[in-house]
């Protein structure tokens, strides 16, 4: 199998050669190209044809998401990553929007960020951040009507912390806690904190009560 060819969008060279340095050991990914503003980045991409694009959704001349919505017009084909340091529910909706498959915080984990590459890679869609699932799960779903910030969140969603937001993502794809702890590179005991937290803000007392809770808010 060929390895994935990904194109590298930031204007820090530091972050660049961050990024590679942690993919030289997975032989499924190639860095094939880089670029240190928007502008380049679409004249790589051009240039290379790479199956993924990882941006900074902030770069000189044109940003990441205006580099991303341009090419979900004119490479359509291409896998689009974009990484931020903004925890921010409107910014990940604005990549969704601009036609990202991913959004990642810079500070996230390897194993996280591999995940990402991973999802992407393989058709599927991947946000992390302070984005609660509600939003997000409907948008891609094609059912979210607004992203306006006026929006309000159930109040069992709204009390959640970023960790616990995640947490009930992966319980809801049917993760355990051993699953949990390593996916989010925490202890197992620091998972199961979180889900005894998350269950009892949620005013749930098993797997099954959040599963049906989950469905009565449209998590799943």
């Amino acid at each position: 199998m060929n390895p994935i060819k990904i194109v590298l969008a930031d204007d820090h060279e530091l972050v660049r050669d961050g990024i590679k340095s942690l993919l030289e050991s997975e032989k499924e990914f190639h860095v094939i190209d880089e670029a240190s503003d928007g502008v380049e980045a679409l004249e790589v991409v051009a240039l290379q044809n790479p199956d993924l694009l990882i941006v900074d959704i902030r770069m000189p001349k044109m940003n990441g998401l205006e580099v991303v919505k341009e090419m979900s017009k004119s490479f359509p084909h291409i896998k689009k990553l974009v990484l931020s340091m903004h925890d921010s529910e409107e910014y990940v909706v604005e990549a969704v929007e601009a036609g990202a498959d991913g959004y990642l915080l810079k500070g996230s984990s390897k194993s996280e960020f591999l995940k990402a590459l991973h999802t992407i890679a393989g058709g599927g869609k991947f946000f992390a951040g302070d984005v609660s699932a509600y939003i997000i799960n409907n948008f891609v779903n094609g059912k979210a009507k607004s992203s306006s910030k006026s929006e309000v969140l159930p109040e069992e969603l709204a009390n959640l912390t970023n960790r616990e937001k995640q947490i009930l993502e992966l319980i809801l794809e049917g993760k355990g806690n051993n699953e949990i702890a390593d996916a989010l590179d925490i202890s197992k005991r620091t998972a199961e904190v979180h889900r005894f937290n998350l269950m009892k803000k949620m005013n749930v007392k098993n797997l099954a009560e959040l599963t049906t809770k989950s469905r009565d808010l449209n998590l799943i």
